[in-house]
């Protein structure tokens, strides 16, 4: 690992610097969007490309706001819902390792556990709970992750 800084994501700092159509769904009032995980990590260099080149999630921001402080945030495929990797963070730091049960619901278990074994994840074989699929994998943290079998979504 080498000491040079991360790249920097560009944060909007005037409204009128978002695009018109961002692509995110309005914020109606009274919602309550669950839209950010922190996970944690010893490494955030590994932990990113675990997460980007295993998994596919979509890094959408790589920042350091001043010294001594990162953030990742990534985004699995078609999920509203984010994860986010951070360093120099009190309100945000947890043991590595300790996060558990993290889901990513899919329409075809079968071919996303094959998918994930073709990018190197080692994955648990289908298992069945009585009508719901799934399959378990960890992080290079051992932070656990399922993939649930939920065609009809």
């Amino acid at each position: 690992m080498t000491d040079a800084p991360a790249p920097v994501t560009e944060i909007p700092t005037d409204l009128g610097e978002i695009p018109e159509d961002s692509g995110n769904p309005p914020v109606p009032p009274g919602t309550l969007l669950l839209e950010l995980v922190p996970v944690p990590a010893t490494d955030i260099e590994r932990a990113k490309a675990f997460y980007q080149d295993q998994l596919g999630f979509r890094l959408d921001v790589d920042v350091n706001p001043k010294p001594g402080i990162r953030i990742v945030q990534l985004t699995p495929p078609g999920s509203a819902c984010s994860i986010t990797l951070a360093e120099g963070l009190p309100t945000l730091d947890m043991p590595p390792g300790t996060l558990r049960g993290l889901h990513l619901v899919v329409a075809d278990i079968e071919a996303s556990r094959a998918q994930l074994v073709e990018r190197g994840v080692e994955i648990s074989e289908i298992e069945d709970s009585g009508g719901v699929l799934y399959a378990y994998f960890a992080d290079p943290d051992g932070n656990t992750w399922c993939l649930q079998h939920m065609p009809w979504r």
